[in-house]
């Protein structure tokens, strides 16, 4: 059986990095990213989706400047939102199945019980609104696609928290974190092996019309800002750090131009029923990172 012909836009980025590692051995692998492509380009899109015909597109590329994008809104909505949608329509127009991965700041963040594919999203932020766009684009192509609304990503590449947090630990012997926002840290390189897992599910453009959806894909349990920092650092050893204390903010005490959402836990039991697995939980996933 011939391997699926994949284009992964955004293939630098730290999910992207790993989707390029995990989905290599399971297909035949066209990868690019800006400036090859230009995201704020439609036939630029266009033309890569058409030179290179793929079964399936993975659309990892995004404006992530969460704070910026309340000033650059016209860039944020042409990556996040336009960029989507035309690719939507290509795959849609070829029969091709669609990935692409949105976000928890969709929904507004006042539940206090796990958010559901279901629940009304109400993005409060520029980035967030962009994003949102972009997922009604792609449904309104009315082709085959996975939306993954992803939650509080980190990895061992590219610009997280987890090394933002390392360095400062390094650096500092107190360190200062906000601990009234909630989520659930998740690993680039999970994000990867459960897209691919998925797509072992796509035998045929059936299958493709029988999962397309949103689905919430980030690890399992729960835990603050200050949680998830506090446990990085008590994982470091301890010749490599300095930092002994993690105070707990609250948000107001920490500012930021975009509101970000109080609490952003997703309930991730639609993925797991459709592709018949169980997402680790969050602590075991940063003890591997860092023991790589």
């Amino acid at each position: 059986m011939t391997p699926p012909k994949i284009l992964l836009f955004g293939k630098v980025g730290q999910v992207g990095w790993e989707l390029r590692r995990t989905l290599a051995p399971m297909s035949r692998l066209v990868c690019v990213d800006y400036p090859e492509v230009d995201f704020t380009a439609p036939d630029s899109i266009r033309r890569w989706i058409a030179d290179t015909a793929p079964d399936i597109v993975i659309n990892a590329a995004a404006y992530t400047a969460v704070d910026k994008a309340e000033t650059e809104t016209a860039l944020a909505t042409k990556i996040n939102a336009e960029a989507p949608g035309i690719m939507a329509e290509e795959t849609a127009r070829r029969g091709a199945l669609l990935v692409h991965y949105s976000t928890d700041y969709v929904y507004e963040g006042t539940k206090a019980t796990p958010y559901v594919e279901d629940d009304p999203p109400n993005p409060q932020g520029a980035y967030a609104r962009t994003k949102l766009a972009g997922d009604r684009a792609i449904q309104a192509a009315g082709g085959a696609h996975l939306i993954f609304r992803l939650c509080w990503v980190y990895g061992a590449r590219g610009s997280n928290f987890m090394l933002t947090m390392m360095r400062l630990a390094r650096e500092r012997e107190q360190l200062r974190v906000v601990a009234d926002q909630v989520g659930s840290p998740t690993w680039s390189r999970m994000i990867a092996e459960t897209t691919a897992h998925a797509l072992r599910q796509v035998c045929s453009p059936a299958d493709a019309r029988a999962l397309s959806g949103i689905y919430h894909l980030c690890a399992s349990g729960s835990t603050s800002w200050h949680g998830f920092a506090s446990a990085i650092v008590n994982l470091m050893p301890p010749a490599e750090k300095k930092c002994h204390t993690v105070e707990a903010i609250t948000s107001a005490e920490f500012p930021t131009p975009t509101r970000r959402p109080a609490y952003s836990v997703m309930s991730c039991a639609k993925l797991e029923r459709a592709c018949g697995l169980r997402l680790p939980d969050w602590h075991d996933s940063l003890r591997q990172v860092l023991e790589k």
